[in-house]
Order: structure tokens, then C-alpha cells, then sequence
């Protein structure tokens, strides 16, 4: 009895709210500027209603007065007039209002109502999917999730602030950062020369790491991850496609250790190498690390556990091993599309989360032998787009085959260049690899 009371409601609106605010635009030009930065199109409940909306911001979007001739006039050129309610409704509309000055009041209850309608729907939606078990449960919490973000998104009141209002929060901000001495805003990588670029990792921000096979992606995203836990205590997840978490964590373990990893795949190691193990072992026991190994990785069951590890262990930064091998609920469209659509939704994770997050791609085979550029990212445009700082790992593979022969002191000089830092500068940083620990450290220039 209680579903059928509920599914004979009428949907949430108010008539006398979507009338009055109509109205004191006919009266005044400037509350149309301040509905406007309130109300979208289908907010308004009434088809007549959402008609004469239209019908105003189409002149107002010309820089034309709305008043009851002019909308009428609109109207009647493009035959929505008595869909509309006819000139007889318009001319009652500045009736119900005697002034605008309420206009703000009167648009904030049809937004309230409008939400209401839209979290109807979404739940209706989710009901829905919950009866078809044809469709996965999962992409179906998913869905509502993802709808729910959007909502609230798109429900930030536009506003604006005067210098007065801005000035003493930026003063503020910057004191802030004068009485902590750090010199970053966001989470530092631990290269210097980088940092000194970003001023780290910033909140929000999708950050994308590019190169060809077997030049040390996966590598520069430990070093990053260990530094930001191991040194800098703070939680981070590491989401691996590729690799298992044991040959992860062993990797790790060499390179925090400096024993060369050749040796600890063979079991050739001296006593001082597994004291190092050990004590490099301790210290990666304590960081706080999280190790996903999700081999067919689909883009829902990262978002859910991204958000898990959010709420539970408060992780403050994301690495995911690679972008390319996540797999897209929509098998039927392209390969491309499927790619730019895990890439917004990357971003859209980065700033629903309010941490930033790392992915590491593939750069196409044309690629080799040069400096990769933007136009290099494999699969989709759309992640150069998405993305707002995009690097790339580079170095010469004859340098390499030159000095390769004895890689037991080799350190190999490499380029990190910084190819579209949507709020900073671009460039190139050179950065040091070293094969025996599969690691990055600063560049010393030795």
C-alpha cells in the first residue's frame, strides 16, 4: 500500500514559486542575472513554465529586454506560444509578484524541488536495476553513484566574490604556508627538480606518466609511491594490473634496500644484502602502502575500492598500473572510446575523492627513437585532454646498449619531461635510473 501511496504522488514542485520567479524577470533585468546562476532549463516543473524560461533566456542571451510583449513575440516566432499557456498567462505572470526583490527565495525553492525530482528519478533508476538481473549489480551502484556526484556538481550555485571577500583568505593561505617552511602546496614526489615545477602532486589533479615498453614506468611510480609513504608517512593506494603484489613488493624491497634484484630472484645474497632486505622490509612494513593486484581490472570496481580505501584508510594519492589495461563495462563501443571514457572518469575520481591520481600509459611505437610527445599517448586523445599534467620518461636506447655491458656502478641519466602542466610551467628534468634496484632517485649529475 505504502509503494502504491508513493508511486500516485505528484513529483515535488511549486507552481506559485516557478510563476513568481518568472515574473519579477519580467519585471527587472537583473533578476534574470541572478536566476540564472540558480536555475537550469528543466528545473521548472510546468512545460508552460520551462517555456517562457526559454523564451527569456533566449532574449537575454541577445542582450534583449524580456518583458511581457517581447516574450510573447518570441514565442509566437517560434510556435511555442500557447504551449506556453498564451499571452493571457504571460501577462498574469507579473501579477503575482509585486516586486524582485524575493527573486533569490523563489529560485532556491524550485532548485530544492528540481533536486528532489532528479534524486526521484535516480532512485527509481536504481530500483529498477536492482529487479533486472540481467544487469550486473555492481554497474548498477555504480551508475548511481557516478549520477549522484553529478548532481551535486551540478548544483554549485554560481557565485561571485569581490577582492575584499578574496584578499584576506589568500593572505591567510599564503601565512599558512610561511609558518609550515614547506615549499609545496601539493604531495611531493620526491625529485626535486619536478617538485620545484608542480610544488607536488596537487588535489584533483589527474596526472598522467607516458613511455614505451621497458623504460621504467612502473619503476618511477614505486619510487613516487615509496617516497610518499616510506618518507613522507602519508596513505596511498597502488592499483596493479600487471604485476602481482609479490613481485611488486619484492621490487619494492630491492629498491628500498639497494641490493641488486638479480640477486634476490636467484637467492645469491651475502649476509649484508639481507640485512639491508630486513631493514628495508621493516621500514615498508610500517608506511602506509596499499597494494591492489587486479589483474582485468573493470573501471567500477576501481572507483568502489578507491572510494573504500578513502573512507577507511583516508589515502591521500592514487597510482594505477596502467590506464590502458583497466576494461570498460561498454564492450560494444570502440577501443577509443572506451579509453576517453575511463579517462574522464579517472579525472571525475580525482576530484570526487580530492586527491590526485597518478595513471601510467603507453606511448605508441612511432614513439621510438624520439622524444614522446602529447600526440604520442596510445589509444585516445582524450586522455591528453582529461589529463592536467601529463610527463613522459625518455632516454636513448644506444646510451643504454653503450654502457650496459657492466650495470653494476651504472646509473643512467633520464629524461623527465614535463610535456602540459595545466597550472605550471613545462620542461624537462633529468632524473637518475638505476637497473640493479629497478629505481629513480634524484639526478646528481655524475
Amino acid at each position: 500500500m505504502a509503494a502504491l501511496a508513493l508511486k500516485d504522488k505528484i513529483p515535488p514542485h511549486n507552481d506559485e514559486a516557478e510563476q513568481a520567479a518568472l515574473g519579477a524577470m519580467l519585471l527587472d533585468t537583473e533578476a534574470v542575472m541572478s536566476v540564472v546562476s540558480y536555475l537550469k532549463t528543466g528545473d521548472f516543473y510546468s512545460n508552460a513554465n520551462r517555456r517562457v524560461y526559454e523564451a527569456i533566456l533566449n532574449l537575454f542571451n541577445h542582450g534583449r529586454k524580456a518583458d511581457i510583449i517581447t516574450i510573447s513575440d518570441e514565442l509566437q516566432q517560434s510556435g511555442e506560444l500557447d504551449a506556453a499557456g498564451g499571452r493571457a498567462y504571460i501577462a498574469s505572470l507579473t501579477s503575482v509578484v509585486p516586486t524582485s526583490a524575493n527573486v533569490d527565495y523563489y529560485a532556491k525553492i524550485i532548485q530544492d524541488c528540481s533536486l528532489r525530482r532528479s534524486m526521484l528519478r535516480i532512485s527509481g533508476e536504481v530500483t529498477a536495476g536492482s529487479y533486472d538481473e540481467t544487469t550486473d549489480s555492481r554497474l548498477t551502484l555504480e551508475k548511481a553513484q557516478q549520477q549522484m556526484f553529478e548532481l551535486t556538481e551540478g548544483r554549485q550555485t554560481i557565485t561571485f566574490k569581490s577582492a575584499k571577500e578574496i584578499v584576506p583568505k589568500a593572505i591567510e593561505n599564503i601565512q599558512k604556508l610561511y609558518n609550515s617552511k614547506d615549499a609545496f602546496t601539493g604531495i611531493p614526489s620526491g625529485f626535486d627538480d619536478l617538485d620545484s615545477m608542480t610544488s607536488g602532486f596537487q588535489n584533483s589533479e589527474l596526472i598522467i606518466i607516458g613511455a614505451r615498453p621497458s623504460v621504467g614506468k612502473t619503476a618511477l611510480a614505486m619510487s613516487m609511491a615509496a617516497h610518499i609513504t616510506i618518507k613522507g608517512k602519508k596513505p596511498a593506494a597502488f592499483f596493479s594490473l600487471e604485476m602481482s603484489d609479490m613481485a611488486i613488493m619484492q621490487r619494492l624491497i630491492s629498491s628500498e634496500a639497494r641490493v641488486d634484484s638479480n640477486k634476490i630472484r636467484t637467492g645469491f645474497l651475502q649476509p649484508k644484502d639481507f640485512t639491508s632486505l630486513i631493514d628495508a622490509a621493516g621500514k615498508i612494513y610500517d608506511a602506509p602502502l596499499y597494494i591492489l593486484d587486479m589483474p582485468n581490472l573493470k573501471m567500477l570496481d576501481l572507483r568502489a575500492q578507491a572510494r573504500r580505501l578513502k573512507a577507511q584508510q583516508k589515502i591521500e594519492i592514487i597510482f594505477i598500473d596502467y590506464l590502458t589495461l583497466i576494461s570498460s563495462e561498454n564492450y560494444q563501443i570502440p577501443r577509443h572510446e572506451q579509453i576517453a571514457e575511463i579517462s574522464r572518469s579517472l579525472k571525475s575520481l580525482a576530484r570526487e575523492l580530492d586527491i590526485p591520481v597518478v595513471a601510467l600509459s603507453q606511448v605508441k611505437r612511432d614513439a621510438e627513437g624520439k622524444k614522446p610527445s602529447l600526440a604520442d599517448i596510445r589509444e585516445s586523445g582524450s586522455i591528453e585532454q582529461d589529463a592536467d599534467l601529463v610527463m613522459f620518461l625518455h632516454r636513448e636506447r644506444e646510451s643504454e646498449k653503450k654502457s650496459g655491458d657492466d650495470q653494476s656502478k651504472q646509473v643512467i641519466k633520464t629524461e623527465l619531461i614535463i610535456a602540459k602542466q595545466r597550472n605550471g610551467p613545462v620542461g624537462t628534468v633529468d632524473i637518475a635510473f638505476h637497473p640493479r634496484f629497478t629505481r629513480f632517485d634524484n639526478y646528481s649529475g655524475t
